[in-house]
């Protein structure tokens, strides 16, 4: 029997979908086929979840990871505990973006301990996670954080394009700021060892100018790309690495989504995840590329406006999933092939 690896899966912000969206995905029988998913968060939550959603799941709510059963039709919930019972839906609460902060470093400290293989995250709400006293623009800089790692990239993926992105969480001014030709090379670094790991030997990568039409000779800006991305390139190129650009990203974007590249380098959030999201929330996937564990996540929100209404879509989940499993599966095979050639 092949070794189905096990997935954390926070439950993200309790005011938001993430709760619904876990109960949705972890009813398909198939998820059990390929992992063994772990939930840590609230089992009470999940609990008032599965029944706005109408789930016929059974909770086994647990300790530690050694009491899961991983049986289809259960779901084995490691409860922190935090959630008071009439925590309303759709509001940004400091006490479920502590519970969100604390879902996720419980899940690294198992993740440290050699308990999971992979995490996969569901939503978390900024605005409440400050409040709850963790000041982090977002899941990929907490995990950094957690994981003491000084720098990660975040990577989208859809069944047709892959982005990886310079800069995220920022403003734009702050952003074209913080580009320069070594964050510009580690990304790119980052995204092309990634893809190697993926069974891409050579990937074709594109990498986004910051001016519309990647500055067109000096007609837009003021010579950011030359400045800032093209001695990145330039370098990685005399690797003999197959990357083109600075290219305009509307153009770049076009041609990624016919095939003529695996990965495409944005500068910006909006620029990477604008051509992801327009091809539905459902279809993207976010990976966190630099990190120690492998992580995955829905590539949406809180979705406050439809928390607790039973609507929520739970199709990016399911992704998010396959995405995670694939890693892991990937990387057991990477160590048992490394421990056959020192053995032998």
């Amino acid at each position: 029997m092949s070794y189905l690896p096990v997935v954390g899966i926070t439950m993200g912000d309790a005011a938001g979908i993430g709760p619904e969206v876990i109960m949705k995905a972890l009813a398909h029988a198939s998820v059990y086929q390929n992992c063994r998913p772990l939930v840590i968060g609230d089992a009470k939550r999940l609990k008032k979840a599965g029944g706005i959603v109408g789930s016929q799941l059974v909770l086994n709510v647990i300790e530690n990871v050694e009491e899961a059963t991983f049986r289809p039709g259960t779901l084995d919930c490691i409860d922190l505990g935090l959630i008071p019972e009439d925590l309303p839906y759709g509001k940004v609460s400091p006490v479920a973006g502590d519970a969100a902060y604390q879902f996720i470093a419980r899940t690294v400290e198992l993740t440290n301990a050699s308990m999971l293989d992979a995490i996969c995250t569901a939503p978390l709400n900024k605005e409440a996670l400050h409040a709850g006293g963790h000041i982090f623009p977002g899941h990929t800089e907490m995990l950094a954080h957690l994981t003491g790692i000084d720098e990660v990239s975040m990577m989208l993926v859809t069944p047709n394009l892959r982005v990886i992105h310079v800069t995220t969480h920022m403003g734009l001014i702050d952003a074209i700021g913080k580009i320069e030709p070594g964050l510009v090379t580690r990304t790119i670094e980052r995204a092309h060892e990634t893809l190697v790991r993926a069974g891409i030997d050579n990937p074709r990568i594109g990498v986004c100018g910051i001016n519309p039409h990647a500055g067109e000779n000096g007609l837009f800006g003021y010579g950011e790309e030359e400045e800032k991305i093209v001695p990145a390139i330039e370098a990685l190129t005399a690797r003999g690495w197959d990357i083109q650009g600075p290219l305009p990203a509307d153009t770049l974007f076009f041609r990624a989504g016919r095939g003529d590249f695996d990965v495409v380098v944005a500068m910006y959030h909006d620029q990477g995840h604008g051509p992801v999201k327009v091809m539905g929330l459902e279809a993207g996937v976010n990976v966190t590329v630099g990190l120690p564990v492998i992580r995955t996540s829905v590539d949406h929100g809180t979705a406050f406006d439809i928390a607790g209404k039973g609507i929520a879509d739970e199709r990016s989940l399911l992704e998010a999933l396959t995405q995670a499993i694939d890693l892991a599966n990937r990387r057991e095979r990477s160590v048992k092939s490394s421990n056959k050639e020192n053995i032998s």
